[in-house]
């Protein structure tokens, strides 16, 4: 009798990753060159170690509908949010790149902007890959959300070093709670009718 093999997986629904190792930091400049705006390959690049990620359908919807959220979320109480999609962060001094699903800066003005996003949006989708807050802790980037499947965790940047935190710091009246229920809506339209329903039943 044989015995049933598992389907693989539906390349629709995974995240695909290639990784080059011993890459300089000269040559990952040249790759992002190449790759121009385009934005895909998504590029991680961490002491030598270069991650190409292609996103899934199901991880750009996530990302998307997490976007439309926060930003529906800002425009109802009237925080000054301007995301950046996936800007490329860059430090050669420390040997990271990153390019994160979403960011934003938070209540910029002309004075007080600077090279880095406050806020890191990253959705896991896929596991494995490149230890991003590795990356992210040198880059500077304050805090960074991590959204998996229904769950939304959050950290922060103190010193050196990330710790987990309850709900935003940044944000801190954003209610994680709402944002979690709502990223169940079916389509992106529904979830931020569902979020500014909720937001205004108070």
């Amino acid at each position: 009798m044989g015995v049933a093999l598992p389907l693989p997986p539906d390349p629709d629904t995974t995240d695909h990753f290639v990784y080059l190792r011993g890459v300089p930091w000269d040559e990952y400049q040249r790759l992002l060159a190449l790759r121009g705006e385009g934005g895909a390959p998504r590029m991680t690049y961490l002491r030598g170690v270069l991650e190409l990620m292609a996103p899934s359908k199901y991880h750009e919807g996530d990302k998307t509908k997490l976007a439309r959220l926060l930003e529906a979320w800002a425009d109802e109480v009237g925080v000054e949010l301007e995301g950046y999609g996936s800007w490329t962060l860059e430090s050669r001094e420390h040997e990271r790149g990153a390019e994160p699903d979403e960011c934003y800066c938070i209540a910029r003005t002309a004075e007080n902007d600077d090279d880095r996003p406050d806020l890191a949006i990253e959705v896991v989708w896929t596991s494995g890959g490149i230890d991003k807050l590795e990356v992210y802790r040198k880059l500077g980037v304050a805090e960074v959300w991590f959204y998996e499947r229904g769950s939304l965790r959050f950290v922060a940047l103190h010193g050196e070093a990330y710790g987990e935190i309850e709900r935003s710091g940044l944000l801190p009246a954003c209610d994680p709670a709402v944002l979690v229920r709502a990223m169940a809506e079916p389509t992106q339209s529904a979830a931020v009718k569902a979020l500014r329903a909720a937001m205004r039943r108070g």
